[in-house]
């Protein structure tokens, strides 16, 4: 490398990162930094050091923070630099600064000034750099100091200073939502930016807006949607792409924006259905960033209003990812499955032997991912099945934090979806056997009621059996050598109140497993109280029935110690029962009846059993009682009291704390006064761009309201790239071949779909499915298992996903279904449909050269677009968009169009989907057609919502 080094290092420097790379220890590594920090204490206080020299210190220093050794002897260095006007070293200053400061450190103050002369640099990569500072330190109590250049630079004519602002922007909303929620609207306005950079920076602050407020940015859906559309039709720049996937990060955004804007709202999502159902179309499955949008998509499907053929693709998706070798695949189908059968669970049915596969699978991740849907997808008919290999599970795990919501998801479920109360109470014993003091306390205390109240009916005999039951299984635990606390404490109760109550064991038999329980739990006070109460009780009910009370010597030891005891608790009940065991059978009938425990105690809060004592007392001479809101020398004295307190109050010191600020509401400005209130200005740079047309206003609008500019964005048209899509492409068989960019791709997506499912089918053959495992599968699906249901193909709608469609879709009986096979009839077309419209294109071809020069020439492109409107206006065919507009056709604006209108295109270009008004007219199907199917179908060829006729405003789009 040379003396000097490499990378303009010295080779000081270097030697340096070469013997921490060579250490062998840790003890050698911060020897050799600690040698490393003497020298650079000493060397950065010299005077008059060149700024080749301080920058390669700083530089120096940083690595000394990232081994993890203090360095802040010389932030202040690094503060200095940024003040700086080399390029060079300015922007070492700032990269060290953002990584040794916080937002709280003392030298933040020094660098605010700095900060905001950088902002106005004409060297947009010193502003560049000053953003990346400002996203880092900025706190805040500095934000105000900094957002009005902030916001300036939102308009700023390069694209990666207006992506950063957005993103410091963002920064401010994260730290102080108050102090820009005026500017929020800004968001919306960066949206329609040109630079698909600014446009997916400004995704990620839209979606923290919309996940707290998603009612007041219903408007912005259409244009989600067209922004997905053209993103996915690969409209944007090759440089965007990500293994051959085009924006799959501002895909998944959108996805996930649409998924809570489409939740619960059917109108909204109606309009995203078509989109969708094109990226599952398109998706390549063959890459891990294709299968992470594929799943972003079931994501979404599972969230909006349902749709039978997107959850049909969903479902062949899930499929694929469950058929797969790969763990990471199928623990997300796994768990796309959780999230699909929400909305119909007999989908899991499809899937049934490749879930059991998953449970059964030595990787612990996938199999906890498998309980999870499993538990999801509990009934009363599976309820055994589950919670008995969720138990099994839990036993051979040794996480106490898995263990305990293992736990309480089976103490769930039999809670829930028990068969039998015998079935719950052995279930119970299970958990609280293997999972020890992890279980809630509360499930102790239903368990021991649910014994005591029985069925809940009339059947004393089911009810003693199923105590005689509890009693037999908790004798035959107590054998075990180490039981929880909780669970003995439920054992100790049930034995005291049903031990001896039907009569099979004795009083002596069940006293002498009491005195075992506390002795050999000498340690737990609360299981010794829980004995000492048992006991009490069994001898109680002995008393009661007759019998002679007989206690056995190792009870008489323990009642000894019981009652020499430093616990004030365990000596009381030993007290209490020697006084109990000392007392005639009616008193301690009254004060411990047999089986009580569910009777309900009713509180006297009036204490009238005491009128009568009170009444002798009075005749006596005593007085009766005032209460003290009629004590009229109470009331003076509280007055005099009140009074004191308030001179007091007055004339001292006051220690309550400030009032809070009522926060102003912003109301909703009207959107006519939107532009002049709620927007900040923001000059618009003067670049050389792509000029958009606008439709011209109607006369009624223009009598509303003259300076609002309306935006058409039905069929949005394209924003970037060119247009790819080919009219003349049939689309009516398996497409095994598309066109992009000009160049024509194979559709790999069959294909690997195949290769998949030969696959799975091939390793299906290798692994044998046993009986015990189609068993396994027959008791959580409910359904035959022999062979798994394969995939549904094309548009066949299954069970699964039919009934949660809307009502009006009734579906056909087999008598329909058998006429429609005799006898085809012409239907009407598919709204739903989401292959690509065939149409016969009589359009001339154009000339890739001629597009060039339109995009190189926009004054050319825009005669030339004003040519193309008149030939369309010419042409005697249907008006379609005359349908959902109220503007003449044919009548197009000859101004060029805003740069931040919207989303529109270029003049000169095609609609979004790819057809203009006269292939629309020749696709048409004939008069026989309804009216209003052949309009919806018509217009959504040409990629129009029907749901919105009119033109959306600009207005709309921003407010």
């Amino acid at each position: 490398m040379g003396s000097q080094g490499g990378f303009y290092q010295s080779k000081e420097f270097l030697d340096l990162v070469k013997s921490i790379g060579e250490a062998r220890s840790k003890a050698e590594e911060d020897r050799i930094v600690l040698g490393e920090i003497d020298t650079l204490k000493r060397r950065i206080s010299e005077p008059d050091i060149p700024k080749r020299k301080m920058k390669e210190y700083i530089i120096r220093l940083v690595y000394v923070e990232m081994l993890g050794h203090d360095a802040s002897f010389g932030y202040i260095h690094a503060v200095k630099m940024t003040h700086d006007d080399s390029l060079l070293v300015k922007r070492t200053g700032y990269l060290a600064v953002t990584l040794f400061l916080n937002e709280d450190h003392d030298l933040i103050i020094l660098i605010v000034n700095t900060i905001q002369k950088d902002l106005k640099s004409d060297n947009y990569l010193v502003v560049c750099a000053a953003l990346n500072a400002v996203c880092k330190l900025i706190n805040e109590e500095t934000i105000p100091a900094v957002l009005p250049q902030v916001v300036e630079l939102l308009a700023h004519p390069k694209e990666a200073v207006r992506k950063k602002a957005i993103m410091g922007f963002h920064r401010f909303y994260q730290k102080s939502p108050s102090s820009v929620s005026h500017l929020v609207s800004n968001f919306r306005k960066r949206l329609c930016d040109n630079d698909p950079g600014v446009m997916g920076a400004t995704l990620c602050p839209l979606f923290d807006l919309i996940t707290i407020d998603v009612n007041s940015y219903k408007d912005l859906v259409i244009s989600f949607v067209s922004i997905l559309k053209q993103v996915a039709e690969r409209r944007l720049p090759k440089a965007y792409d990500y293994h051959q996937m085009p924006a799959p990060f501002i895909q998944i955004k959108l996805l996930k924006i649409l998924a809570l804007l489409g939740s619960g709202d059917k109108q909204a999502s109606e309009n995203m259905y078509t989109v969708v159902g094109d990226i599952f179309r398109k998706c390549d499955s063959s890459s891990n960033i294709g299968n992470a949008v594929l799943y972003e998509c079931i994501c979404c499907v599972s969230s909006i209003y349902p749709n039978p053929k997107l959850l049909e693709s969903a479902a062949d998706a899930i499929s694929r990812f469950l058929k797969s070798d790969s763990h990471n695949l199928r623990y997300m189908g796994i768990d796309a499955l959780g999230r699909l059968i929400k909305i119909s669970p007999e989908i899991a049915e499809q899937h049934q032997l490749a879930v059991i596969d998953c449970l059964e699978d030595p990787d612990d991740t996938l199999k906890r991912k498998t309980f999870e849907l499993l538990y999801k997808m509990t009934k009363p008919t599976n309820v055994e099945v589950i919670v008995d290999r969720m138990i099994d599970y839990m036993i051979s795990i040794n996480d106490n934090h898995y263990k305990t919501e293992i736990a309480s998801r089976c103490v769930e479920l039999a809670e829930q979806f028990a068969p039998s109360n015998q079935w719950f109470i052995q279930t119970m014993n299970k958990v609280f056997e293997h999972a020890g003091d992890l279980v809630n306390i509360k499930v102790a205390h239903n368990l021991m009621r649910l014994i005591a109240e029985g069925f809940g009916e009339d059947d004393d005999t089911a009810d003693s059996q199923l105590r005689s039951s509890a009693v037999d299984s908790y004798l035959h635990i107590l054998s075990e050598p180490k039981l929880p606390s909780v669970f003995l404490q439920v054992i100790c109760w049930v034995l005291g109140e049903y031990g001896t109550a039907d009569g099979k064991y004795s009083a002596s038999f069940i006293t002498g497993k009491l005195c075992d329980v506390a002795e050999a739990y000498s340690n737990d006070d609360t299981v010794k109280a829980y004995a000492v109460t048992a006991l009490m009780k069994i001898y109680a009910f002995e008393i009661t029935a007759g019998r002679k009370v007989d206690m056995l010597p190792e009870c008489q030891s323990l009642m000894e110690e019981f009652l020499a005891s430093h616990s004030t608790d365990l000596q009381q009940r030993a007290y209490e029962l020697q006084a109990v065991i000392g007392l005639d059978a009616h008193a301690v009938e009254s004060i411990m009846p047999s089986d009580a425990s569910c009777e309900d105690i009713e509180v006297d809060k009036a204490l009238s059993f005491l009128n009568d004592y009170i009444q002798d007392s009075i005749e006596k001479g005593a007085q009766p009682y005032i209460p003290e809101s009629e004590r009229s020398g109470m009331l003076n004295i509280s007055k005099f009291r009140n009074q004191d307190h308030h001179e007091a109050s007055s004339h001292g010191l006051r220690f309550e704390a400030y009032e809070l600020p009522k926060q102003t509401v912003q109301s909703r400005i009207p959107p006519a006064s939107l532009a002049s209130t709620e927007l900040v200005p923001v000059p618009e740079p003067m670049y050389v761009s792509e000029s958009y047309p606008t439709t011209t206003v109607s006369s009624a609008s223009s009598d509303a309201g003259s300076t609002e500019l309306k935006l058409r964005l039905d069929g949005v048209q394209k924003k970037w790239g060119r247009q790819t899509h080919s009219p003349a492409t049939s689309t009516s068989s398996t497409t095994s071949q598309k066109t992009v960019n000009g160049i024509t791709q194979v559709d790999g997506s069959n294909t690997s779909n195949s290769r998949t499912r030969e696959t799975y089918e091939s390793r299906k053959q290798q692994v044998e499915i046993t009986p015990e495992k189609q068993k396994l599968a027959a008791s959580l699906f409910g359904g035959s298992s022999k062979t798994e249901k394969k995939p549904a193909t094309g548009h066949k709608i299954s069970k699964s996903s039919s009934y949660m469609v809307e009502k009006s879709h009734v579906p056909k009986s087999s008598m329909e279904i058998a006429s429609e096979k005799k006898a085809p009839i012409q239907q009407p077309p598919d709204l739903l449909d989401f292959g690509e419209p065939t149409v016969q294109s009589n359009a001339p071809s154009v000339d890739p050269f001629k597009e060039l020069e339109g995009l190189l020439e926009p004054t050319t492109e825009v005669a030339s677009a004003k040519n193309h409107s008149s030939t369309a206006a010419a042409t005697k065919s249907p008006d379609i968009m005359g349908l959902y507009t109220e503007t003449p056709a044919g009548i197009h604006n000859k101004d060029d169009g805003d740069i931040l209108s919207g989303l529109s295109n270029p003049p000169g270009t095609h609609m979004l989907g790819g057809t203009t008004r006269t292939q629309v007219a020749q696709s048409s199907k004939g008069p026989n057609l309804k009216d209003s199917l052949q309009k919806d179908a018509l217009v959504r060829q040409m990629g129009v919502t029907p749901s919105s006729p009119n033109p959306i405003l600009f207005k709309d789009l921003l407010g």
